[in-house]
């Protein structure tokens, strides 16, 4: 019988090579028959689409964008870094960040926020930062949508401690069982692939942010998988939507990139912010009305050549 337990600590991560979400067949048990619990992978450099990405240990990660979500086809299918994915638990994937590494993900339509284990590669439709697993996109509560905007950040401390535990095959050394009962949190439920299962208000315990080395989570087949606590955040009432095309900390850069998407027909607009110690100007083209219109304009972006675009929430 599995026991609650609270992740605190500190350790590393790593991603890998696969296209998302394109998990294959189950893998051979073990030597122990029990199932795979997966590796720490990083990965190097990769393309996809015309695009490139670049797996990194980055314990500083913090951006918006816009979230998808991926379920029955790759049910029981194997992840980027070789674990089970499993579309009722909270897990989802990611183009660059280690694996596994622990994100809080947050809806910046209602609020809603939880963690999430990131066990795979992807997505790779242009424009999203991270494809949920069905049952965090039903706690979020953009199931029936399919996108929403997001803002993931990673959890530093607890995510050097999965990666610890992922290197070494074995439990975390910083997890130890509850002195109480577990947290209260929304029950698992089934997913069936036929109907969809919405978790209805009553299904969602609200629960505070909680502290920033504390995560709830239970022990499964030798990973930490997070408890499903949904948080209230405060957002902000209109979250927009942009297209940035670059941050520059060259005026020569700004004024190339603006005469390229007026050649393009769209309209640059250039703000200020601040990276570091270095002044930047970023070029983006918005707010946009819909995720289907910022689609719409990446698209034609990234044909033009300009690849580092993307679509951020602000």
């Amino acid at each position: 019988m599995r026991r609650a337990h609270m992740l605190r600590g500190a350790v590393v991560l790593a991603g890998a090579l696969t296209l998302a979400a394109c998990a294959s067949a189950p893998p051979a048990p073990s030597s122990s028959g029990l199932p795979r619990s997966g590796v720490y992978k990083v990965g190097k450099p990769y393309q996809v689409n015309g695009v490139w990405y670049y797996p990194a240990e980055d314990y500083s990660y913090s951006e918006t964008g816009i979230a998808s979500w991926y379920g029955p086809g790759f049910h029981q299918k194997v992840t980027a870094n070789g674990e089970v994915y499993d579309q009722n638990e909270l897990t989802a994937a990611h183009k660059t960040l280690p694996m596994p590494s622990l994100v809080r993900v947050t809806n910046l339509d209602n609020g809603r926020s939880l963690v999430v284990r990131i066990n795979d590669r992807g997505p790779y439709a242009n424009g999203r930062i991270i494809d949920m697993s069905r049952r965090g996109a039903q706690l979020l509560g953009f199931e029936g949508t399919g996108t929403a905007k997001v803002r993931v950040q990673i959890l530093a401390e607890e995510s050097r401690a999965v990666a610890a535990a992922a290197r070494q095959g074995t439990p975390a050394p910083m997890l130890a069982e509850l002195d109480g009962p577990p947290p209260k949190a929304a029950p698992r439920g089934s997913v069936e692939v036929g109907g969809v299962a919405r978790p209805t208000p009553a299904a969602v315990t609200r629960a505070p942010v909680p502290p920033p080395t504390t995560v709830a989570g239970d022990m499964v087949d030798g990973r930490f998988v997070p408890a499903p606590v949904v948080a209230e955040l405060p957002v902000k009432p209109y979250e927009q939507i942009y297209v940035q095309v670059g941050a520059f900390g060259s005026q020569d850069n700004v004024t190339r990139v603006r005469a390229r998407l007026a050649s393009l027909g769209q309209q640059a607009q250039v703000t200020q912010t601040v990276a570091g110690r270095q002044r930047l100007q970023r070029v983006r083209v918005g707010p946009l009305a819909s995720v289907e219109s910022a689609d719409a304009v990446l698209n034609q972006i990234l044909q033009a050549g300009l690849t580092d675009a993307k679509i951020v929430v602000d």
